[in-house]
Formats: structure tokens, sequence, C-alpha cells
């Protein structure tokens, strides 16, 4: 679960906003990462990482846990 956080934020900060972050936020979520808990975790990152790749990382997070909430 945090294996797959750290992933995801490794992928997010390094620009890497293709199917591969698409795979990592799906194994998020099979491995217990809520919806919430990514949400707050993209936007905590878009400061550091920047925004624009953020709300990348956010929509496809939207697409996989089908909510309004990441």
């Amino acid at each position: 679960r945090d294996r797959s956080l750290i992933t995801v934020a490794a992928l997010m900060a390094s620009g890497i906003l293709d199917t591969s972050l698409l795979h990592h936020i799906q194994r998020a979520k099979a491995n217990g990462v809520t919806a919430l808990e990514m949400s707050e975790a993209l936007t905590q990152l878009a400061f550091y990482a920047g925004w624009p790749k953020a709300w990348a990382a956010l929509r496809m997070a939207k697409e996989v846990y089908g909510t309004d909430r990441a």
C-alpha cells in the first residue's frame, strides 16, 4: 500500500503521466489506497512537483476511483 503511493508520487513528480501512472494508480487502489488518500497525496505533491502534473494525475485518479473525491 505504502509502496504504491510512493510509486505514484515518483511517477507524477518525474512527469510520467501516461498509462504507466494510470496502471500504478489502479494498483494503489487495489492495494487499499482510498480515493481520499490518493487525492490528498496528489494535492500535497502539487506544491512540489507542480500543479499541471498534479491536475493530470488527479484526472487519472478520478477515472480510476470513479468519484468526485479524487
